[in-house]
């Protein structure tokens, strides 16, 4: 087996996997297949007998990442790998050792921090908003994970939120853990503070809980805050057996306390650490690299990607609209376009800085017949028709089938309203067909022999895991939301001043954050890339973005810059193209 974990590894990639006793960091630039090496070295080290599975835990960011990443060390035989999020673990440990610590049930945890927020503001009699109280959560949140005081706090944001003072904010923060204390709740850094706190306190739990786990992996590590590298130092103890994953130049979560100085100074820390460099790109043509080669030159960290791909293919294209209508309007004619000549929908994506620009995006869209689903909504298996799809299904599992398994699947469907043609695209109705569509698209993968069981337990496990089917349609996203996911084409929009950078980013910092997130949009493109920028806002003109100039007229093709305007397309009528859709390539 640990042959098989070799498999198909190029010479950089097969050098960090051998590399299974830390320190270890591995530079992993956008599709240089991060998530393979992390997965492979796991499985390469359980069959080498350097590791025991149930000793070697992998974190990540997201539960998705964790739930991808156990499915790929199955896929590979090895069971009993803790592959969690940083959270995931110390709820875990939080909840094992507090009744043995304290003797009393773990605290819960705060369901709703803004509900808490505005009851902890009445005691000290203030009314702030719902916006002003979710600045105040978000200051909350930065706080912990940036472990600072309420005092310190204060000192670092000196100037209030809405019409709140400084020192009115203050209070509502003492107001909020006064409250929180007096219920016995943990909100959602608590946990980590608290898990934390326990281990460093308690050497008997300090003792469990590195006994249990001997083998540490980090993924995205250039994500990491203060906090959790805290955390992360307190697992460890005195041992060195970590491996950390990361890209500095994918850090977009600096706001929330995300600090890439602890992955480019690793190897300062551990200074025999063996560090590896993944640039070889496998998921985009040259063009697109060249365009992100160019935008991130001489920031620190970068990597340089290369790839043997799309010698031949056309640079990405910058478009100057008039305004943001006919921007959205103009996007939407050329996926038409896309659509028209074959590509997939799922293979399509909008990103942009903001959800406020998505409004006009999707009314372009709808006009044109193509059907979207914008990323970061209420999670598939949590639709309540696909809930109500899925018990179905289980109740019809118990019944002996009248029919073959895929036509026993359809016919469950159509009873709650999968009908052969779909509806209008643009609104809930087509959004319930799609993602019974998308079921029934699941239904077709199982091999022979499937039962109804047997699928409605695969999608029990993917709901689990967080493993959802991709929608036929065109895809809709912030550059926060897209990060970690891959189109075949990508159309980023709003490259102006004030979108991109976005208005607020004023500091040397900020707009370097800003340039990471356009340089995640980039890379997120395997084939082709489109930017384009809006001179009006209806309001105001703007600028083209600086990164525009940063990349430079020589590597965009803007020979269609200045579009005729027109009036909005007419609306079309039915969407095309079907096949696998937005992959997550780490």
């Amino acid at each position: 087996m640990s042959e098989v974990a070799l498999e198909g590894l190029d010479e950089h990639q097969r050098e960090a996997v051998l590399a299974v006793r830390g320190p270890v960091c591995v530079l992993a630039g956008a599709g240089t297949g991060k998530t393979r090496v992390i997965t492979r070295r796991i499985a390469y080290g359980v069959e080498s007998g350097t590791y025991s599975p149930g000793r070697v835990m992998a974190v990540t960011f997201t539960a998705k990442a964790a739930g991808e990443m156990r499915g790929r060390l199955r896929a590979l035989g090895i069971d009993g790998v803790a592959a969690r999020t940083f959270h995931a673990a110390a709820l875990s440990q939080l909840n094992f050792f507090w009744p043995q610590v304290a003797g009393s049930p773990a605290p819960a945890i705060v369901d709703n921090k803004v509900r808490l927020l505005a009851q902890a503001a009445e005691t000290i009699k203030l009314s702030p908003d719902t916006a002003t109280l979710r600045d105040i959560a978000s200051g909350i949140e930065w706080r912990k994970v940036t472990m600072r005081s309420v005092d310190a706090f204060t000192e670092a944001r000196p100037n209030g939120v809405g019409t709140l003072t400084a020192l009115q904010v203050r209070d509502v923060h003492l107001a909020y853990e006064k409250l929180k204390d007096a219920r016995h709740q943990l909100d959602f850094e608590d946990v980590l503070l608290a898990c934390a706190g326990m281990i460093e306190a308690e050497p008997r739990v300090a003792q469990a809980v590195r006994e249990q786990y001997r083998h540490f992996t980090v993924d995205e590590f250039q994500d990491v805050s203060p906090l959790q590298n805290r955390l992360l130092e307190l697992w460890l103890g005195e041992r060195r057996d970590l491996c950390v994953v990361g890209d500095a130049s994918q850090t977009i979560y600096s706001f929330a306390g995300a600090d890439a100085g602890h992955l480019l100074g690793f190897t300062r820390r551990y200074p025999d650490a063996r560090q590896f460099r993944l640039e070889r790109n496998y998921r985009s043509e040259r063009p697109v690299l060249v365009t992100a080669n160019a935008l991130m030159r001489g920031r620190p960290g970068a990597l340089q990607l290369v790839t043997e791909r799309g010698d031949e293919a056309p640079p990405p294209s910058l478009v100057r609209y008039d305004d943001d209508a006919h921007e959205a309007a103009g996007v939407a004619r050329r996926i038409r376009a896309q659509l028209d000549a074959g590509a997939d929908p799922r293979q399509i994506a909008v990103l942009y800085r903001s959800h406020a620009q998505s409004a006009e995006v999707l009314a372009a869209l709808a006009d044109q017949g193509i059907p979207t689903s914008v990323l970061g909504g209420k999670r598939f298996f949590d639709q309540p028709e696909v809930r109500q799809a899925v018990m179905a299904l289980r109740a019809a599992s118990v019944a002996p089938l009248e029919s073959g398994f895929r036509d026993s699947v359809r016919d469950v469907l159509r009873s709650l309203g999968l009908t052969d043609e779909p509806p209008p695209a643009g609104g809930a109705l087509r959004n319930a067909w799609e993602a019974r569509a998308a079921l029934l698209a699941l239904a077709d993968e199982e091999p022979p022999g499937a039962t109804l069981r047997s699928f409605t337990d695969k999608l029990m496990a993917r709901a689990k895991d967080q493993h959802e089917p991709s929608l036929a349609t065109v895809t809709l996203a912030t550059l926060h939301a897209a990060k970690g996911l891959e189109w075949d084409h990508v159309h980023l929009i709003g490259m102006s001043e004030g979108l991109l950078p976005i208005s607020y980013a004023q500091s040397f910092e900020a707009i370097d954050e800003e340039r990471r997130l356009a340089y995640v949009g980039i890379t997120r493109a395997a084939r082709t890339l489109s930017l384009s920028w809006a001179e009006s806002s209806g309001r105001s003109m703007r600028q083209r973005s600086r990164f525009l100039q940063e990349i430079g007229n020589r590597i965009l093709d803007e020979r269609s810059a200045r579009p005729t305007s027109g009036a909005a397309p007419a609306r079309r009528s039915s969407p095309r193209g079907s096949a696998p859709g937005a992959r997550q390539t780490r």
